[in-house]
């Protein structure tokens, strides 16, 4: 079987994340919008650094050193292309394995977990950063890219909201 469309999906995962990374200035690296939020930095490291966690200790596949992954500088646009360039580095590793590989179960935190599950909950754990960033962009008044659809921002012709009973009720054409 197939795995393509994990990687797919993580690829894609990925390139809408360096969408939203991209609405940010320099200057937005220290905004947060509540003083418990986390920093629009704070969240940029940490997709870099948790996300290389995920797939070096719960799916044990080969990583740079955690002291290799951040720029030394704070910019938005060299994050952005650093987290790009990691995601695509991984992709040849991950299309190697084997239907067996993605069902073996592995330590995640404090549970065992196939690393097909744990895969996936990476990929969710980017979109909820991903949400996040969203609504900074949203409180800095800037505009928001589309990510599964359109947004106030970023529309096109056939593009659907579904925010009727009668959109939601279509049937296939």
């Amino acid at each position: 079987m197939s795995h393509a469309y994990l990687l797919d999906t993580y690829l894609s995962e990925t390139r809408k994340t360096a969408s939203v990374w991209s609405g940010f200035t320099d200057a937005d690296w220290d905004y947060r919008i509540h003083p418990k939020s986390s920093t629009v930095g704070e969240i940029f490291k940490h997709q870099i650094l948790s996300e290389r966690r995920f797939f070096a200790e719960f799916l044990e596949a080969p990583e740079p050193a955690p002291g290799e992954l951040l720029p030394a500088a704070p910019s938005i646009q060299v994050y952005t292309a650093r987290m790009v360039q990691l995601a695509e580095a991984r992709l040849p590793f991950l299309e190697a394995q084997t239907e067996a590989w993605w069902h073996e179960t592995r330590p995640f935190f404090d549970v065992t977990r196939e690393r097909i599950w744990i895969f996936w909950r990476r990929v969710l754990h980017t979109a909820h950063h991903r949400s996040q960033l969203t609504l900074y962009l949203r409180m800095l008044d800037r505009p928001v890219p589309s990510t599964y659809g359109p947004t106030a921002d970023v529309t096109w012709s056939g593009a659907d909201p579904t925010l009727t009973v009668e959109a939601a009720g279509r049937t296939p054409r």
